[in-house]
C-alpha cells in the first residue's frame, strides 16, 4: 500500500524499532521500578534513556519532567484539567482538535470558561492581535495547536508564548503534527507544557504520548496509585514523574518510543524537515495543476506550514475520493473532519471535510508522482461520468 496517513499515524515504522519492541518482550518484559532484579532494572534504563533522548529532542534539561501518556490527547487532558479550577478562563486557537476543545467543554459544566482566537492565515500579527484580544483578567491557560492536524498552517507559537509571559499565563502547545517533524526547542520559547503523540512524527508505537513540564507551576494529576515508590505512603508523590505515572508503564512502546526518537536524532530533525518539506512541495504542485482539484492553502512553505495537504476534488465527497483511492489504486488518505471541527469552520470546509495526504521519511518521490497521477485519473473519470 502507498500510505499518506501519516498525521493519523505513521507507517511503516523503523526497524530499529520493531526490534526494540521484540527485544522488550523477547529479553527484558520485567516490570520497571518495582524489583530489584536484573530484568526489571533494564526496564527501568529504558525508560530513563527514552526522557533522557525526550529532553535531548526538546531541548530541556529535565528528564524528570517527561511524563508518559498513553497518548497527546491524554497529555493534553492533564494539562487542562489538572490546570484550570472553577472561575479560570482559558484561550485557545480556531484551529484546535477535539483533544482540547473537548475536554474544555467538559469543564465548562464546572464553572471554566474558554474563548477562541482566530486564526488569520498567513498573518501573524492579526492572529496575535486576536490572542491578546481574548485575554482576560482571568485567564489562566493558553492552550494551541503548533501546525493544524487538517491544514498543516503553523501558530506562530514563539510570539503566542512571549504574549503569555507578559500577562503570566501559562501556555501549553500541542505538537501532535510536529513533534518529529520540525524542531521544537523548550529552551528558546516560552512553553510551559507540551503535549506529543509518540506515534506520528517520533514513530513510535500506537499507546504512547508525552507531557514535558516546562514550569514550576505543575498541573494536578488525574490518576492516582501505585508507582513503585514511597508505597507507605497513602498520597500520591509529589516528586516528578511519579505524580503523573500511576500504575505499570508501557515498557514495550516506550521501548519503541525510545528507538524511534534516536532514528529521529541520527537522522537530524533539520534533514528530516527539508527532505519532508520538499515532497510535500511537489505534491502540491502537481495537485494544483490537475483540474478538479481544490486546494486550501498556499503552497507549503518552512514558515508557514508542515507538510500536511488537504484537498477536494469538484462534485465528489471527500470520503468517496478516499475510498476510490483506496479501492482502485492502494492509496491510504484520511478523509472527512479529522476530529477538527473548528479548523474546518476557519477554511469553510465543515460541511465538506479534506482529503488529507500526509508524508513521512519514508514517502519517495515515486509515491508523490503515483499519488498525483491517481488524483488527476479521479478526476478525468469524474467528468467523464458528468457528460454522461
Amino acid at each position: 500500500m502507498i500510505y499518506f496517513d501519516n498525521g493519523a499515524t505513521t507507517f511503516p515504522k523503523p526497524v530499529s524499532v520493531k526490534n526494540a519492541v521484540n527485544s522488550v518482550l523477547s529479553n527484558y518484559g520485567a516490570n520497571p521500578g518495582r524489583s530489584g532484579h536484573k530484568m526489571s532494572v533494564k526496564s527501568s534504563e529504558i525508560i530513563y534513556e527514552c526522557r533522557e533522548n525526550i529532553s535531548k529532542l526538546f531541548g530541556t534539561d529535565n528528564p524528570e519532567k517527561v511524563i508518559f501518556t498513553i497518548n497527546c490527547t491524554a497529555a493534553l487532558n492533564t494539562v487542562i484539567k489538572g490546570v484550570l479550577k472553577r472561575g479560570d478562563h482559558a484561550v485557545i486557537s480556531s484551529l484546535e482538535h477535539n483533544a482540547v476543545v473537548r475536554p474544555l467543554e467538559f469543564l465548562t459544566k464546572n464553572g471554566v470558561e474558554y474563548s477562541v482566537a482566530d486564526y488569520v492565515p498567513y498573518d501573524d500579527e492579526a492572529t496575535i492581535d486576536n490572542f491578546r484580544q481574548a485575554i482576560k483578567s482571568n485567564t489562566k491557560l493558553v492552550i494551541c495547536t503548533h501546525a493544524s492536524n487538517v491544514f498543516g498552517v503553523k501558530l506562530p507559537v514563539e510570539r503566542i508564548g512571549a504574549l503569555c509571559k507578559i500577562y503570566g499565563i501559562l501556555f501549553c502547545v500541542d505538537v501532535a503534527q510536529t513533534a518529529g517533524v520540525i524542531p521544537i526547542s523548550l529552551k528558546d520559547n516560552y512553553i510551559d507544557f507540551i503535549c506529543a503523540a509518540g506515534h506520528k512524527g517520533l514513530y513510535g508505537p500506537m499507546g504512547t504520548g508525552l507531557l514535558v513540564i516546562n514550569s514550576d507551576t505543575l498541573p494536578d494529576g488525574l490518576v492516582q496509585g501505585g508507582t513503585g515508590s514511597d508505597s507507605a505512603n497513602t498520597q500520591q508523590p509529589e516528586a516528578l514523574p511519579d505524580k503523573y505515572e500511576s500504575g505499570t508503564p508501557n515498557l514495550p512502546g516506550i521501548a519503541g518510543l525510545n528507538a524511534g526518537i534516536k532514528y529521529i536524532l541520527r537522522k537530524d530533525i533539520n534533514r528530516i524537515s527539508d527532505y519532508e518539506m520538499t515532497l510535500s512541495q511537489k505534491l502540491y504542485d502537481q495537485l494544483n495543476l490537475i483540474d478538479g482539484v481544490i486546494l486550501y492553502t498556499k503552497r507549503p512553505e518552512k514558515r508557514w506550514s508542515v507538510p500536511v495537504i488537504s484537498f477536494n476534488i469538484n462534485n465528489l465527497d471527500s470520503e468517496e475520493v478516499s475510498e476510490i483511492l483506496n479501492r482502485k489504486f492502494n492509496i491510504a488518505v484520511r478523509a472527512g473532519l479529522h476530529c477538527a471541527p473548528l479548523a474546518h469552520k476557519s477554511f469553510g470546509t465543515i460541511e465538506t471535510g479534506t482529503v488529507r495526504a500526509v508524508v513521512s521519511t519514508f514517502t519517495t518521490v515515486n509515491d508523490i508522482n503515483y499519488f498525483a497521477n491517481s488524483v488527476r485519473k479521479i478526476c478525468y473519470d469524474n467528468k467523464i461520468k458528468k457528460r454522461n
